[in-house]
């Protein structure tokens, strides 16, 4: 599943997906295939993102069941 969430808290903070990987010390790919939902992170490199976005867990990785 695609973790839109994920790309509008980036394009929010105007981050590129290799700025946002520059920050949480991945690579642009890395983001990438988490955006698109190929790739299930860390919880370290959830919460890295979640502190770089100023987001939360639950606001950017919680999916509601379907």
């Amino acid at each position: 599943m695609k973790n839109i969430k994920l790309k509008m808290a980036r394009v929010e903070h105007d981050l590129s997906q290799a700025e946002l990987a520059e920050r949480v010390g991945v690579s642009r790919q890395t983001i990438g295939l988490i955006e698109l939902g190929n790739y299930n992170p860390t919880l370290k490199l959830c919460l890295a993102i979640c502190h770089t976005l100023n987001k939360t867990l639950d606001d950017l990785f919680w999916q509601d069941a379907e």
